[in-house]
């Protein structure tokens, strides 16, 4: 049931963004306030270091909170049913030949919270990712590197339908 393993991904994802978001809820409504508190009874905010670091920590946590939100409801709009069954999608694993160079790497496509380039999982978003998404078994893609470009033969495609 390979649809079964890209929703199970697709939960376990959440449940990761939504327990760093109870976390930092924590931090920014009980933590940091007692924090400012505690500095501000020390008197003279302005030259009072831990205020301005509690401070700057609460800007901080708001900010990834609602950075996290956003891709919490980015996710829950992701239609898995739509990947593609003949070319590179999400949860697709590529063997790629390099053409200059003739090495073989192999990688699956995953979400930006999964990637973990040393263990082959490269984000959809990616340089590489972004250049393979649609591509089928046989294409030549072109990847633009802080290296510089580099070309890559496609010699095997295994989508999540053919698990």
């Amino acid at each position: 049931m390979p649809d079964n393993n890209n929703a199970d991904a697709g939960g376990r994802i959440r449940r990761k963004l939504e327990e760093e978001i109870a976390q930092l809820e924590r931090e920014l409504h009980y933590d940091l306030p007692k924090e400012i508190a505690k500095a501000r009874a020390h008197g003279d905010l302005s030259e009072n270091a831990e205020y301005k670091f509690a401070k700057e920590r609460q800007h901080l946590v708001g900010m990834r909170l609602q950075q996290l939100r956003q891709r919490v409801a980015a996710l829950s709009l992701v239609n898995l049913t739509k990947i593609p069954r003949d070319c590179v999608g999400y949860g697709s694993r590529v063997t790629l030949v390099d053409i200059l160079k003739k090495d073989e790497t192999r990688y699956q496509l995953v979400t930006a919270e999964e990637s973990d380039v040393g263990a082959g999982l490269i984000s959809t978003t990616s340089p590489i990712g972004r250049a393979l998404m649609g591509k089928q078994a046989g294409e030549v893609v072109e990847v633009r590197t802080p290296a510089g470009a580099r070309s890559f033969e496609i010699v095997r495609l295994q989508t999540i339908y053919d698990e």
